[in-house]
């Protein structure tokens, strides 16, 4: 079966309607039923929460990915953007338009994550794809010294493999989330040695700082919003009358303290 192909031409249309779709609730959401006004209200509640169950699928994504549990790579990418557009939105509809307060860094974490995104789809494939078709003295051979240190790091890394992967090549290798827990001691001392050889061969320096810093970003956020979630979550259950600053609370909740 053909996978949905995820252009760059859809991309744009699809991050279009999000946004489009985004302003057009802030302009008319005063004309809306109270409820939808209403901070907590039930058709609220469920935005917030339909909306954070969308935005877990790209952190299933990236376990998936350490996991080795990512067979269809594609279709999971495509996933990711599509629930991150719906999932935004909700978020905008969840908050009532309430902008102002704590949990609105959440959103200003979600557009910061999808400009990084749609940037990277855009630009950042061209910059990478230039880097690699040009001349850079990083790309040259190490000369004797470097070489040493990079073979020590290279039979450092094949005596640990064994207690990691037996049957695994340490050309292609990669730890693995199921690794890490299984074997932490030995697969923190690989990504360690994976590191030092990254440092070693200086491919990182042959990156335009914006190519370098970008994927990490992304990821700090991503991670940040994703904890921002969780606060959030327990926060309006346990501790809804510290959010309602004490006054009627009207969304679900175990405790009201």
């Amino acid at each position: 079966m053909p996978q949905f192909k995820l252009t760059n031409t859809v991309l744009v249309a699809l991050v279009t309607v999000t946004v489009v779709a985004i302003l057009g609730w802030l302009v008319l959401r005063g004309a809306l039923p109270p409820a939808w006004r209403t901070p907590g209200s039930p058709p609220l509640y469920l935005c917030g929460l339909a909306g954070a169950l969308l935005l877990l699928v790209p952190a299933a994504f990236a376990f998936a990915k350490r996991g080795g549990h990512s067979r269809r790579p594609v279709a999971w990418f495509n996933a990711h953007v599509i629930c991150a557009c719906l999932g935004s939105a909700l978020i905008v509809v969840h908050s009532a338009g309430h902008l102002g307060r704590a949990p609105a860094l959440m959103v200003l974490a979600l557009v910061i994550l999808g400009a990084l995104g749609l940037w990277a789809r855009l630009r950042a494939a061209r910059l990478l794809a230039a880097t690699f078709g040009s001349k850079v003295a990083v790309f040259a051979p190490p000369d004797a010294a470097t070489r040493a240190r990079l073979q020590r790091v290279l039979e450092r890394k094949r005596a640990l493999l064994p207690a990691l992967a037996p049957d695994a090549n340490e050309g292609t290798f990669s730890v693995t989330l199921p690794l890490l827990l299984r074997n932490p001691g030995a697969a923190l001392a690989y990504r360690a040695l994976e590191r030092e050889e990254t440092r070693l061969l200086g491919t990182r320096r042959a990156l335009p700082a914006a190519l370098a810093g970008w994927r990490p970003l992304h990821l700090a956020l991503a991670w940040i919003f994703v904890a921002g979630v969780v606060i959030h979550v327990v926060t309006v259950t346990f501790f809804a009358g510290y959010v309602a600053d004490y006054g009627p609370i009207g969304w679900w909740h175990l405790t009201a303290w």
